[in-house]
Formats: structure tokens, C-alpha cells, sequence
């Protein structure tokens, strides 16, 4: 319980596994000496938390689904977009780019990355976050460990500040219809992102790829369910949500209409996204052909190891779009 120095922020308040003979640099022991004998609460089993289990439930009708799709439908206004600051380092080049968004009278905040080893057009990887982004704080601090072997692998990474992270955070109680709003919301500001990059000639248009980290990941089906000019995904660390949300926003009922090639990356001993209950489900209802999907597992918790999600990654992206020229 309480996360690593080395992994994403939201992992300090989460209980992890991880394999008995496991050595890796983040763990550690706490020891604590009681003068006074501990109390007795603390030498009681520990009630697991209760879980959603999907294998007892099944996505709506397409006619009812219909009704869900309409409320993420936008009118493609005028972006207005600007480009409001570049900053080059020696692996890519970094603009900050802001337009209108699909609601209301905001500016959408994006950071686009392009990278210095390859030539235009650029294959574009849209990326949405982990929940540790979703908190109050500054887009100036981008957690680029998530991002940097994408670049350098010759694509171009584009990076939404949504609606509800960090300078644009709004509070919202889970399983509430703000919740179900601000989810709209996001997914207007990642297809609104798309509508810009359709307006770049140094990027590939033809070539898009979603890429969700846990939260993200989760959201997967309802994002490329939604969006069709994403032409394959990958997932690292979802699943259907544990528990409860209404069901306009409910990734069960989108999995099925979500039929890019994916692939998920998960720890087989997630206790976020459990496997039997949550990962599984998902990726079984997941409308992609059997031959273009695939679940690869490692024996982790909810943060599959690093090096080998890069490959697994790579390997998927390089077959789906073709490599990096």
C-alpha cells in the first residue's frame, strides 16, 4: 500500500501486488515499534473491497446505444487554434497549442510533441492519462516517462489538457451525472484534438492511435467506439471500472462497439482492474476480431513493467500502422 518513488502519483492512496520474490528498486518494508501492544482492530482479517463482476452483465441494445452515442456528438465550430509556445530539446520539438472547445466559452489547452528523428508525416499517438492527472495542477509538469519512448520512436504524441485535469480540474462525485458530463466532455476534447491534427500537413492523417494509461485505458472502448479516424489502441492497465456509474459512460456498453485493433497490457495481479472481474471482460467483449486483439498479461499489479510494455508497444504500433520512416 501506498506506491513507489518511480510510479504515477495516484498510486500513494492504492494497495498493489506483487510477486513474493519481487526486488524491484520501489520496494521497501515499513517497521514500527508499539510500546503499548497494538490494538486489537488492527489484528482482524481485512475485508477485501467489493468488486464489479462483469461476467454477469451484458451492453445495452444498438438502439439504446444510439441514444448514449448521441450525447458525445459536437458541431465542428471554428477551432480558432493558436499556437501559444514551442520549446525544442534534442529528441523533439514541444508546442503549445490551444483552441476552442466543443462546450461552453473554454479554450482546450494540448501539448503536441514531434519528433526530431523521423520525417513528416508523422504517425500521431492521441494520449489520455492516468486518474492522477484529474487532480488540481500545472500542465508545465507533464509526466513524460508516460510519453518519451513514443517520441523517440519517430511518431508524434498529442497530449489534451482535458476537461477535469489539473489547471482545468473540476470536482465531481463519482457515479454522479457530473461525472457522466465531464466524461462527455473529455471525449469532445480529445476529438476536438483530432479535428486539429487533421489540419497539420506534417501529420499523418491516415495513421492515429489512441494510447490510454490506467484511467485512459479504461476509457478506451468508449473513446475509439466514438471516434473512427483512431485506427488501432493500446491500453495499459484498464478494465471496466469496479464500481458503479450510469450508464451513458458505462465502458460495457461500448466495448462491443469498439472494433480497431487493440491491445491491452495488464498485471495479472491488479487490484484496481482485477482480472477475472474486470480485465477479462473487457477485453471479450471488445467488438475487434479475435485475430486482431490481444491481452497480454505480466505478473504485476496494476503497473505492468515498463521495458517490456515499451516493446509489446512498439511491436503492436509498428505492425498497425507500419514502421516509422
Amino acid at each position: 500500500l501506498g506506491g513507489g518513488w518511480n510510479e504515477a502519483v495516484y498510486m500513494y492512496m492504492d494497495s498493489d501486488a506483487r510477486p513474493p520474490f519481487d526486488r524491484s528498486p520501489m520496494n521497501g518494508i515499513r517497521l514500527v515499534q508499539s510500546l503499548s501492544g497494538l490494538p486489537q482492530a488492527l489484528l482482524q482479517p481485512v475485508a477485501p473491497v467489493a468488486v464489479r463482476d462483469y461476467t454477469k452483465e451484458k451492453p445495452v441494445s444498438d438502439e439504446v446505444f444510439e441514444a448514449y452515442k448521441g450525447l458525445f456528438s459536437y458541431d465542428r465550430t471554428p477551432l480558432d487554434a493558436e499556437v501559444e509556445a514551442i520549446e525544442e530539446t534534442p529528441d523533439w520539438r514541444k508546442e503549445k497549442i490551444s483552441f476552442n472547445a466543443a462546450y461552453g466559452d473554454e479554450r482546450v489547452p494540448v501539448f503536441l510533441f514531434l519528433p526530431k528523428n523521423a520525417q513528416p508525416p508523422y504517425q500521431t499517438v492521441v494520449w489520455f492519462p492516468h486518474a492522477g492527472a484529474f487532480v488540481p495542477g500545472s500542465s508545465r509538469n507533464l509526466e513524460i516517462i508516460f510519453l518519451d519512448f513514443l517520441i523517440k520512436s519517430g511518431r508524434a504524441v498529442m497530449v489534451p489538457i482535458y476537461k477535469g485535469e489539473l489547471e482545468r480540474f473540476v470536482p465531481v462525485d463519482e457515479g454522479s451525472s457530473g461525472e457522466r458530463d465531464v466524461e462527455i466532455e473529455d471525449y469532445k476534447d480529445m476529438a476536438r484534438a483530432v479535428d486539429y491534427l487533421e489540419t497539420r500537413p506534417d501529420i499523418d492523417h491516415a495513421r492515429l492511435a489512441y494510447y490510454g494509461t490506467s484511467y485512459g485505458a479504461r476509457l478506451g472502448p468508449i473513446m475509439v467506439a466514438l471516434e473512427p479516424r483512431f485506427k488501432v489502441a493500446v491500453l495499459v492497465g484498464g478494465g471496466f471500472t469496479p464500481r458503479g456509474e450510469v450508464p451513458e459512460i458505462r465502458e460495457l456498453n461500448f466495448a462491443p462497439r469498439a472494433k480497431i485493433p487493440t491491445l491491452m497490457i495488464n498485471g495479472r495481479y491488479d487490484f484496481i482492474f482485477p482480472l477475472e472481474t474486470s480485465q477479462d471482460p473487457m477485453f471479450r467483449l471488445l467488438g475487434t476480431p479475435e485475430r486482431d486483439k490481444r491481452h497480454l498479461l505480466f505478473d504485476s499489479g496494476h503497473k505492468p513493467p515498463r521495458n517490456e510494455t515499451i516493446r509489446a508497444t512498439l511491436d503492436w504500433l509498428d505492425h498497425y500502422l507500419g514502421p516509422v520512416h
